[in-house]
């Protein structure tokens, strides 16, 4: 029964391809490209044509480059570049890079060489040479496949490059290295970690200093724990930092003899306390018990004694402690043979002990792995192309019925990796509650106190302290936690340490030929097994971050709106962290880290994700816009109904299921409607500011208009005094019997005086010319003849009533010239002295 064909509109894979098409030039993705073309064209431009990519980071240098490759993933030709710092592979013709093909190659776990013979339908095997594929799984959850072209060195080349650079001999010769702190300077780390100690004692008002450090004194206390500076050389425990905690009870010298009693010196010491109430979460290794569970140490413990303040209510009763061990009951029995053990309950005034059961780094390694075969294996761009059902609707998954989905769903399962998350936050989630509830003490161990321990303070600190649930926070707890007491970064990322190449050993090449299997995962299992499985074995790599970040991811999911970041800046900060671009995370310890002087030397994570994040005009993808820190500002405690782990769909999907990895839309569209309130509150204080504006225009307008109004006002109050004045001193001139003549040139009349006074239009001696400007006024005064003077009403009101006339008609007041204006004078003859003289007030005539 043939295999039904897929859709038409997307590029078939591999498998569908018979062998006539292929060999008779058909379409097929290995045969479209033009093999010969490549050879004379691209080879001979060389590593010239990619040198100035814009895709390179600074320092970044292509060794090798493969023409032609197909990445079988998708199906998608292109370019593959091998550099200093990653594999690049981009597409023909756009050079445009594609994500999944793309890999720091820090980044990478393992590489094999493998040989995919085609079948032939008319057997003519010698014409189908076998393919040539290299299988590259890296460290971040995907499992990519490159397809070469035969009968080239293509393959050789890369593999050879990727063998002196996916494991270099020492740590100096990472790309960090070679690009150096460039713009994303690190800042003294001891420094920071003391600001977290002062901020735990109640001092946050002090800031650290090189100065504080090299004399010493940042040795505070307070009335219960101190901070001590016993391993300021690294004397007592080379994987401790230079400071920590303690109780303020317990001398140096005590310190010096409790250390002694514990695994790699890592004696029990303060990682978290809680203000006010004085309950601490401590941390050690296991003590040194033996196998019959009968050694002591008075000096240990009276220092875990010192941990059990007393009560701040109840002075007379001792905090409680609890020692919580992360391993299983058998395995820390079984650590008895070898020196280990676990504490006696009797010998720490009858403290609880609690077994977490929790797996050592390999079993969270094999989880890992066979988490990631999984999702390789059912995803929708499955390494070899098709053992995906839900790749192409379904066309190629095998079975097509609900048994065979009921049996791939339980691979999940069997990978053991949700149990393992659940059992650490049921443990992290039991030390928060003890010392949220109860205000008791925790000293929390595993067998070194640097893997299951650190997961779980960390994690119970997340729950508890609200500061480590922000951007400052969460660094502060990795840098203190994670960094500062000594996890093995190099060994667990699988990276060179200061002392060499480690003991991480990388599979090596493993070729089989034969028909196509059902994954290259699988066929890589089994051509390697017994090399990897010894490998493994052998190594201390294991995903131990990974494994706590994804325990972080968890507690988001159940707390949205409890984190300052968001899932997509965890998935960042582990990209980062896997590619080993900046040098935070290298080495096993900060004694390691000071000798390679990484803080001068590398870049910072910290610093490249705080640049990101100021650069963006909005809302960043790093920014949980569901934040609510006054409702969340107290301990988290999740019950244990709510503790079921569900895989992390933005770290762990994006690479096998691309589509469902954007499970998070809800998210996005929230920081899409944020950016969109934004810019409508942008537009909003633009408007208000404009509305401003236009109000103060408004105002100034009307104020203006208000002067206007009160200046017309006055003026017309001016324009009526003058025309009273006017109309008196005429009567007052035609009272002597003479009239008044006002010639002006190119006038108009004055509109006031036309709404006032229409009759006395022609008198008015207020002209302005056309221009509004006034215009010369001539005035000529002139006698008025005896029929005018008889017609003058005024003037005979004047000659009958004037009290200075006589009967004779003889004035008796010959100055002001009345009685000779008809006889004796001629044109203009006026006393203007007389004028002058006169005390003419507007009081004395009356309006008509």
């Amino acid at each position: 029964m043939t295999s039904p064909r897929p859709p038409s509109g997307r590029q078939r894979p591999l498998r569908y391809y018979s062998d006539s098409e292929r060999t008779e030039g058909g379409s097929g993705s290995w045969d479209t490209l033009e093999w010969n073309k490549l050879d004379s064209q691209q080879t001979a431009s060389g590593s010239s044509s990619f040198a100035n990519l814009s895709c390179l980071l600074e320092s970044e240098r292509v060794i090798v480059e493969g023409y032609g490759v197909v990445l079988i993933n998708t199906d998608e030709a292109g370019t593959l570049l091998v550099t200093n710092f990653r594999i690049l592979f981009l597409s023909e013709g756009t050079r445009k890079v594609i994500p999944l093909g793309t890999i720091p190659l820090a980044t990478i776990e393992k590489f094999n060489k493998m040989m995919l013979k085609v079948q032939s339908n008319n057997r003519q095997h010698d014409k189908n040479p076998p393919r040539r594929l290299l299988q590259v799984t890296g460290k971040d959850m995907r499992i990519i496949v490159y397809g070469f072209r035969p009968k080239t060195k293509q393959r050789r080349s890369v593999f050879d490059a990727l063998l002196r650079c996916t494991k270099p001999e020492r740590v100096w010769d990472l790309y960090t290295f070679a690009c150096g702190p460039s713009k994303f300077g690190n800042a003294n780390p001891k420094e920071r970690l003391l600001n977290e100690y002062f901020r735990l004692l109640g001092r946050s008002s002090l800031r650290a200093s090189m100065d504080m450090i090299e004399d010493g004194s940042f040795t505070l206390e307070n009335e219960l724990w101190r901070i001590s500076d016993l391993n300021s050389n690294y004397n007592l425990c080379q994987t401790y930092p230079f400071a920590f905690m303690v109780p303020k009870s317990i001398s140096d010298e005590e310190l010096l003899q409790a250390c002694s009693f514990r695994a790699k010196c890592r004696l029990p010491v303060i990682t978290w306390c809680q203000p006010g109430s004085g309950a601490v979460i401590a941390r050690s290794s296991q003590p040194l018990v033996g196998l019959m569970m009968n050694m002591r140490s008075n000096y240990d413990e009276k220092l875990v004694a010192a941990f059990c303040t007393q009560l701040g209510a109840n002075k007379g009763e001792r905090r409680k402690l609890y020692i919580a061990d992360a391993r299983p009951r058998k395995n820390a029995l079984a650590n008895g043979a070898m020196g280990g053990g676990s504490e006696s309950s009797s010998n720490y005034f009858q403290s609880p002990i609690v077994f977490f059961g929790i797996d050592n780094i390999h079993a969270m390694r094999e989880s890992y792995s066979r988490l990631r075969d999984y999702l390789d294996m059912h995803g929708a761009t499955s390494s070899d192309g098709r053992s995906s059902f839900l790749r192409h609707t379904g066309w190629t998954w095998g079975g097509g019925n609900l048994s065979s989905m009921s049996a791939s769903v339980s691979l999940l399962g069997d990978s053991g990796w949700l149990i393992h998350i659940q059992n650490v936050l049921a443990g992290a989630a039991w030390i928060a509650a003890r010392v949220a509830v109860e205000s008791a003490s925790v000293l929390v161990h595993c067998s070194d106190g640097w893997d299951r321990t650190t997961q779980l303070v960390s994690l119970a600190c997340l729950m508890l302290d609200p500061y480590y649930r922000t951007f400052a926070g969460f660094q502060a707890l990795v840098e203190k936690d994670w960094l500062a007491f000594g996890h093995p970064f190099s060994d667990r990322v699988g990276m060179p340490n200061i002392s060499g190449s480690g003991n991480f050993e990388l599979p090596r090449q493993s070729s089989s030929a034969g028909s196509y299997p059902s994954s290259p995962v699988r066929q890589s299992t089994q051509s390697a097994a017994s090399q990897s499985s010894s490998s493994h074995a052998q190594n201390n790599y294991s995903p131990i971050f990974t494994q706590w970040v994804d325990s972080v991811s968890q507690l988001m999911r159940m707390y949205p709106c409890a984190f300052e970041f968001s899932p997509t800046f965890l998935v960042d900060f582990m990209d980062c962290l896997l590619s080993c671009r900046f040098g935070n995370f290298l080495c096993n310890s900060e004694k390691e880290r000071q000798q390679c002087a990484i803080a001068e030397a590398c870049g910072c994570i910290w610093a490249y994700l705080t640049d990101l994040r100021s650069h963006a005009t909005t809302s960043h993808v790093h920014c949980n816009p569901f934040y609510d820190p006054l409702k969340y500002d107290g301990p988290l405690l999740p019950p244990a109904a709510s503790l079921a782990p569900t895989l992390w769909p933005q770290f762990h999907l994006r690479w096998a299921c691309p589509e469902e990895a954007k499970a998070a839309d809800i998210e996005v569209q929230c920081r899409a409607m944020r950016a969109k309130y934004s810019e409508m509150e942008k537009d909003k204080e633009a408007t208000e500011r404009r509305v401003d504006e236009i109000s103060f225009a408004m105002e100034s307008l009307s104020a203006e208009l208000l002067r206007e109004r009160r200046m017309s006002w006055s003026a017309r109050e001016s324009a009526k005094r003058a025309t009273k004045e006017y109309r008196a001193l005429t009567r007052a001139v035609q009272s002597l019997g003479c009239k008044i003549n006002f010639t002006t040139s190119d006038i108009e009349d004055d509109p006031l005086e036309n709404n006032n006074n229409n009759n006395n239009n022609n008198n008015n001696p207020r002209r302005r010319d056309r221009q509004g400007n006034n215009s010369d006024v001539s005035v000529s005064i002139s006698l008025m003849s005896e029929e005018n003077r008889t017609e003058n009403q005024v003037g005979r009101v004047c000659e009958a009533l004037c009290p200075l006339r006589t009967r004779e008609g003889v004035c008796r007041w010959p100055e002001a010239g009345c009685a000779h204006l008809g006889s004796q004078f001629v044109g203009l003859k006026t006393n203007f002295d007389a004028f002058d003289r006169l005390s003419i007030q507007e009081s004395y005539f009356k309006s008509e």
